[in-house]
């Protein structure tokens, strides 16, 4: 009740703020722009939801194992459907309230419910494997591997189950502020640990097997004379790449850490509640004021940003072969390119908000709005090589100069031009020893 009630006051002390400043900043306006991506909706589902989902904020989005797409309603019903065509595998109604999940992986289907409620399905049959319970508010996905399922709940706890029985073996705690952001960060499962933010601005890493602290590192620290100003919530996931760690905190830091001891390597102040994506080389960062900034895994140096959704409460990003794809509050899908920044696609799934992250599957995106509308498009780069072609183009026109000799007048001129390249025989060993070097590959930064 009491978290309850600093939740409540959270969210009238920011109506409040708002409604007495006159300069406050409105969504930016959505500019037409020519397209660079195809995009194509592949399919479109309901999931029940209703206003009450969108009221409650609840941390419920689709994910993705083996081709099949899982998505849940607040009203208990969990869905499995097929990636390609939308065509229903199976469809579960648990009769609970499902505020987390689900998620998907090792064969599993995982949700958690608003009374503390775990369960456990198989993502083929649908067929419930195990039940559990903890004593609080589940309010994001779960990680799940093999041998384990990690959920963090809303009291500040990580726990970790057996994934065969559901079993709690371990649990950690983390102190909780009086006041934080509705919603906890969906843990992730790197080696032999399991890890996760906290509302302190924490970071910390856990071993699977005994449930012990293996680091514990402060992301952030509350500053400020309010407790508004002193929010420094993780409530995105991390996300591990290799051996290192990317985290990024609402009024914090984005930052890289060693997973093998939390040290952090670099960190820039940004502030996000939403998250961010990662791929093989850059970082990508959905900031608390609509901006995506792109940044370098290496370095952690600015590549681009894009500030033409400022303000419009995006969720955090996916990434697709050549795109980050981000919603918004409007039921807005928005494709940038991953090198540019440049918008080069948008479509609308509804006039609904999309809170909870889209899923990216290679370059198709599954998306559910707050109401439970749930849609997959695909947008293939394929027909995107125009640029290509010109490039091309050069070579095939100096490849019809060949038939020219075949024509009568041409063909005394052509004999002197083909005679000419006789001379330079003795000249061809020169290209054969200017062969350009391999460039060194950078070292990884030193702490």
């Amino acid at each position: 009740m009491r978290l309850l009630f600093s939740l409540s006051l959270a969210a009238l002390l920011i109506a409040a703020g708002c409604s007495k400043d006159k300069d406050v900043e409105p969504p930016a306006v959505l500019v037409k722009f020519p397209a660079k991506l195809p995009v194509k909706k592949l399919w479109g589902e309901g999931v029940g939801g209703g206003k009450k989902q969108a009221v409650l904020r609840l941390g419920l989005g689709p994910a993705v194992d083996n081709g099949i797409v899982f998505a849940a309603s607040h009203k208990g019903e969990v869905l499995a459907a097929s990636l390609d065509t939308g065509r229903h595998i199976w469809v579960k109604n648990l009769k609970m309230p499902i505020s987390a999940g689900p998620a998907a992986g090792a064969g599993m289907v995982v949700v958690g419910t608003s009374k503390g409620g775990v369960v456990a399905l198989d993502g083929a049959s649908g067929r419930e494997l195990w039940r559990t319970r903890v004593n609080s508010e589940l309010l994001s996905s779960s990680a799940i591997s093999e041998k384990w399922v990690v959920m963090r709940s809303v009291d500040g706890r990580l726990h970790g189950f057996d994934a065969h029985t559901g079993k709690e073996s371990w649990s950690v705690e983390q102190q909780v502020p009086h006041l934080s952001l509705r919603g906890t960060a969906t843990p992730i499962i790197a080696k032999e640990v399991a890890i996760s933010g906290f509302d302190n601005g924490k970071v910390m890493a856990v071993s699977l097997t005994s449930g012990d602290t293996v680091w514990d590192t402060t992301l952030a620290s509350p500053h400020g004379r309010t407790e508004l100003d002193r929010l420094v919530d993780i409530d995105s996931a991390v996300h591990a790449v290799g051996d290192n760690v990317f985290a990024v905190g609402f009024q914090g830091r984005a930052a890289m850490l060693a997973l093998d001891s939390g040290q952090i390597w670099w960190a820039h102040d940004m502030s996000s509640h939403r998250g961010l994506a990662v791929d093989e080389d850059n970082l990508y960062v959905t900031q608390s004021d609509g901006i995506v900034v792109a940044l370098r895994q290496r370095d952690g140096s600015e590549l681009w940003r894009n500030q033409k959704m400022k303000m419009r409460r995006l969720s955090a990003p996916v990434l697709t072969s050549t795109a980050v794809v981000v919603a918004d509050f409007e039921g807005y899908l928005h494709w940038m390119d991953k090198t540019t920044g440049e918008l080069v696609a948008r479509e609308r799934i509804a006039k609904e908000r999309v809170s909870s992250p889209p899923v990216a599957v290679d370059d198709t995106v599954v998306v559910l709005t707050d109401r439970g509308k749930l849609a997959a498009y695909r947008a293939t780069p394929a027909a995107m090589p125009a640029p290509a072609a010109p490039v091309a183009a050069p070579v095939t026109s100096a490849a019809p100069a060949a038939p020219a000799p075949a024509e009568a007048a041409p063909a005394a001129p052509a004999a002197p031009a083909e005679a000419a390249p006789a001379a330079p025989p003795p000249a061809a060993p020169a290209p054969e020893s200017s062969k350009p070097a391999p460039d060194p590959a950078s070292p990884p930064p030193t702490p």
